[in-house]
């Protein structure tokens, strides 16, 4: 019993002359010490990997370069362009562009709308037709067609665009009528909201959908010479010099009673609209605002150059244009 009591308190205790030894240090602290010049530098102590974090270690682990955080951005984009030519003195189109894009919990679709009105009658009297005409529309369907978007989830409680549009129309007439009694105008208007688009039309100017291998004129001429043409009277070739080919049977401010020309079209991927007057469409062929459309990319870009196109083939009236592209989801 004394022998195994001798032996057990031996390995116990550490002997007054043993070397000390140094608890090792916790793997996350890695001790440097600066090599003394001249002499050998020891080696890099061995670095031990801590093991890989978890949720749970309060850290934010960052996404893989690759992953897709937003899947598009893209909205409805829009050039604009008015010019008074190369023989008016003053210029009696008026335009109006607006387009409003968000994103938030209500998934609300962009919403824009276009407007151009080619002014007729005294110096002044057109160009005030067509600036009331593109103020009326522009408020009237704001009021009732954008505001409530934006105040009310439930579409039931809305009245119908195209309602609201033909509605805005007969107003401008009726102001148009009081204000400028010896004035008139077209008017052309689009309310896009998404890939829908709500035209309202009277008169001559145009709308012209464009896609990649097709432009398509999707507004009717209210003109003397394009009621020949549907009566088989007048070839296209022959309204287009035709003595008469300005003189229109529909137009605002000529009449209390107005018809007006509604239709919806919706709008493919990547598609172009475009709203111009006649100072364009008179002077520029369907085939050359195709190429100039799809040669540019960017909408003002194209609206510039259709400008300037016109006027270099005379410029015999004011020119405008609006050019919107689709977004491609």
């Amino acid at each position: 019993m004394d022998l195994f009591r001798r032996l057990f308190s031996q390995a116990s205790t550490k002997p007054e002359n043993s070397a000390q030894v140094e608890a090792p240090m916790p793997p996350e602290v890695i001790e440097i010490t600066a090599p003394v010049t001249g002499t050998t530098p020891l080696p890099a102590p061995a670095v031990e990997i801590p093991p890989p974090m978890n949720i749970g270690d309060g850290i934010t682990r960052p996404l893989p370069p690759e992953t897709v955080i937003s899947s598009s951005n893209e909205h409805l984009l829009f050039g604009q362009a008015t010019d008074v030519g190369m023989v008016r003195t003053n210029n009696q189109d008026a335009v109006f562009s607006f387009v409003s894009t968000s994103r938030s919990a209500h998934q609300r679709p962009d919403f824009g709308l276009f407007v151009v009105a080619d002014g007729m009658g005294g110096h002044h009297d057109g160009e005030k037709a067509s600036a009331i005409t593109a103020s009326m529309v522009a408020s009237y369907i704001t009021h009732h067609i954008f505001l409530p978007m934006l105040n009310s989830d439930d579409d039931t409680e809305r009245v119908p665009v195209t309602e609201s549009m033909i509605a805005a129309v007969q107003k401008a007439n009726a102001d148009i009528i009081t204000k400028v009694p010896d004035g008139g105008t077209t008017l052309t208007a689009v309310a896009v909201i998404g890939d829908l688009a709500y035209v309202a039309h009277v008169g001559d100017s145009r709308i012209y959908l464009v896609t990649k291998d097709n432009i398509e004129q999707i507004t009717r001429d209210h003109s003397l010479v394009q009621r020949y043409v549907e009566l088989n009277l007048l070839t296209r070739e022959e309204a287009s010099v035709h003595a008469q080919k300005n003189v229109l049977y529909r137009a605002l401010g000529q009449s209390e009673t107005l018809e007006v020309d509604a239709l919806t079209r919706r709008l493919p991927p990547n598609a172009k609209l475009m709203l111009c007057s006649d100072g364009l469409w008179n002077l520029v062929s369907d085939e050359e605002i195709a190429d100039i459309i799809s040669k540019h990319s960017n909408p003002q870009e194209a609206c510039d150059k259709l400008v300037a196109l016109a006027n270099a083939h005379g410029g015999s009236d004011n020119i405008t244009v609006i050019l919107l592209r689709i977004p491609a989801h």
